[in-house]
Formats: structure tokens, sequence, C-alpha cells
């Protein structure tokens, strides 16, 4: 799939071209019109498999429009981190509350938010860390941890990004773990990772980026003429504790992360 955006003729040749009228306009044209226009979603054609609206994906989405504007962003979740009372959040945060400032665990580090907004921990804080970390402090809704996990594009939301998770995550994490085996076992190492045997994967391994938000990473392995799989799972939870960009903006900084550390081996 070309990586440049798709008009609605590009489009058009991916559509079964029946004009049978189920998405409620006058032809498949018109459809694909309505798609790159944002006024239709892909799903509203039933003849289109889940497959391919994964591939397409990307291709209707330039990252231009997807990835928020980190600093504007930021600004605004750091003007609501000032209205919250952190001895109230901190309990169902997964939190706790040292010298008026909120203490959230990440995988092993503690960062420490001040009411302003600022945060301080040992590690290096960068836009990716930052603003995933404010939206769940400032999240309206939250939930426990359910222990049931689902994949990407069943998080809310999650269809309509999994081409560019896929893309960026997943495929990217792939490849880092057939070049070096090693990495996996590293993660859990230095992440406070913890392998469970839950999943039929050569290595399932579960991290906490935020305290109610546990991912599983399952790797299975090339055999003889079988490539490699690795798919993210999610705790239902996280689709409730983190807007789906915030799911999407974490999850990529991490790979950038385990990327970093792969390369600790050449």
């Amino acid at each position: 799939m070309s990586k440049n955006p798709l008009n609605p003729l590009d489009l058009y040749k991916h559509l079964p071209q029946t004009n049978c009228g189920r998405c409620l306009l006058p032809s498949c044209l018109a459809f694909a019109a309505g798609i790159v226009a944002g006024n239709k979603k892909l799903q509203e054609c039933p003849f289109i498999s889940i497959e391919l609206q994964e591939q397409l994906a990307e291709g209707l989405q330039p990252r231009s429009k997807l990835e928020p504007n980190q600093a504007q962003f930021i600004d605004r979740l750091e003007e609501k981190i000032r209205t919250i009372d952190f001895a109230q959040v901190a309990p169902v945060l997964g939190a706790t509350c040292r010298d008026s400032q909120l203490v959230i665990s990440s995988m092993g580090k503690d960062f420490y938010i001040d009411q302003q907004g600022q945060l301080r921990s040992e590690c290096h804080i960068i836009p990716w860390v930052k603003a995933p970390l404010l939206s769940y402090v400032t999240n309206t809704t939250h939930q426990g941890i359910t222990g049931d996990w689902i994949t990407f594009r069943e998080l809310k939301g999650g269809i309509d990004w999994q081409g560019l998770f896929t893309s960026r995550c997943e495929r990217p994490l792939q490849q880092l773990a057939d070049e070096h085996p090693e990495l996996l076992g590293d993660i859990i190492d230095l992440f406070m990772g913890r392998k469970t045997e839950a999943f039929d994967a050569d290595i399932a391994l579960t991290l906490h980026p935020l305290p109610h938000f546990p991912i599983l990473i399952c790797y299975q392995a090339p055999e003889e003429d079988l490539e490699s799989k690795l798919t993210i799972f999610f705790d239902a939870c996280c689709g409730v504790n983190l807007h789906i960009k915030s799911i999407y903006t974490l999850c990529a900084g991490l790979i950038q992360m385990f990327d970093k550390i792969s390369k600790l081996h050449i």
C-alpha cells in the first residue's frame, strides 16, 4: 500500500464497485469521495474486510492530521492539572501523594507531577512520556485493571488508528525482536516486565507504562517457512483510562525507546 494519501480514485479501486447503496450514497465513487473527505468511514461498506480496512487506514490518515500538536496539547493538559485535587485522585489512579506532588510509577520509574503540571523524574522527560501521563491523570473516567486482554482495534476509536499502530508500533517491534532475539528479555529486566504463560507464544510479557494501563506483548519467532508474529494486547481498562491518541503516542514512544535499546547490541 502506498504511503501517499489516497485520493477518491485510488480508494475506488479497492471498493466492490457495485453501487449497492448500502452506504446510503448513490455510488461507490461517491462513497470513496466521502471517505477521503472524512464524511464516511470504511466500515460503512459491508464488503470491505477488516484486513483491508487496516491496509487502507494509513493512506487515509496523513500523519500531520493524526498526531496532535504536542506543545499545545500539553499546555491544555497542564491547565487541567491545576484544577485537580491530588489527594482525592491518587487512590483512583494507582498513584500516591508526596510533598503536595502526585507520584506515578511507570515501568519501575517514579514520575512526580506538581500542581502546575510540571514533571520531574530521574528519567529524561520527553513529550511521548509527558502527554500520555498527564492525559491519564486528567482523564474524567477511570477503571481498574480487568484482566481481559483485547487488541488495539477493539479499543474505543482503535479501528481508525489501526493502520498507524500496525505500521509504527507492532511491525517495528516485530522486526526488532526478529533482529535482536534478546531484546524482549532485556525489556523485562529493565522495565519491571513480567513473563506470562497465558498466551500461546514463544514470549509473552506484560508491562505497566502506567499503573492501571497494562499491555501484553506476544511474540512468535519465525519457524521454517512461517514468518514471525507479534501482537500488542491491552487490558480492557486501557481504552477507558486513556484516549486512543494518547495510547498511540505512548506505544509509538515505547517502540522508539526499545529501538535505542536494541542498538546497544550492535
